[in-house]
């Protein structure tokens, strides 16, 4: 059986041997959803920055017609980028044919916590059943791990880690291999998708709250939106480079 691992903070990913597994970036509110808005729009490649300085100094390598700057700090767009870390902005007329260099609070963050494992994709609601299906396909142990926000546990990376292991496990040839794994299945099973317990869980949560201060509910509704897309971004981490996978 292939053994599914979850860290429901990325510094838990710190703690564990990665090479050699499929490690999926969760960050539902928004940096998955958003790379997947991105690519599904036409953009050539996303290109993730850890900083706003590291965003701005690729950005000057590139000719500004071929690329966007894009991301945000404290939910809210950056001064002198293009575009915030809102899919609902990343529209085909705006992002085909662009290099998107991005940085976001919790989303780059997480993906570098990411960089020792031999596949890495992002993965969101909007993309569920590609991300699963690569998974299946690959049959190579796989660790999710959850961006949480500001460091904190946040619901919505949890229940789309749970609803991850939930396809996998209904496969037969995965099994859950630790309590973190165990816990964000559980925590799906009775929060599952469409429910109304589930819109409550992603309204009611840490990564939910400041959107909905800010007025962004239509943002948190997007993000709940299951497979808009049959796309899986994946990251070349010696290139830098985010490119999107079509899953068969």
């Amino acid at each position: 059986m292939i053994p599914i691992h979850v860290a429901m903070l990325p510094a838990f990913a710190e703690q564990v041997d990665l090479s050699g597994q499929a490690a999926v970036m969760i960050d539902v509110l928004r940096a998955s959803t958003t790379v997947l808005h991105a690519l599904a729009g036409g953009a050539t490649a996303v290109i993730p920055c850890s900083t706003v300085e590291q965003a701005r100094e690729i950005a000057a390598t590139i000719p500004s017609e071929n690329r966007l700057l894009g991301g945000e700090r404290h939910c809210q767009r950056i001064e002198g980028f293009d575009l915030d870390n809102s899919p609902l902005k990343y529209l085909p007329e705006v992002v085909a044919g662009k290099q998107v260099i991005f940085t976001s609070t919790n989303g780059t963050y997480t993906l570098e916590r990411c960089r020792a494992a031999s596949r890495i994709f992002t993965g969101a609601f909007v993309n569920l059943s590609a991300v699963t299906q690569t998974l299946i396909e690959l049959k190579l142990p796989v660790h999710l791990v959850c961006a949480g926000t500001n460091r904190q546990l946040t619901a919505e990376d949890i229940l789309l880690a749970g609803a991850v292991i939930d396809r996998l496990l209904a496969s037969h040839e995965f099994e859950v291999a630790d309590i973190q794994a165990q816990m964000a299945v559980d925590f799906y099973r009775s929060r599952p998708i469409n429910s109304e317990e589930f819109r409550q869980a992603i309204f009611g949560s840490l990564g939910a709250e400041n959107l909905v201060k800010l007025q962004m509910h239509a943002d948190i509704e997007r993000a709940m939106q299951v497979d808009l897309f049959d796309i899986v971004p994946e990251w070349n981490a010696e290139e830098n480079v985010i490119t999107a996978m079509k899953c068969q």
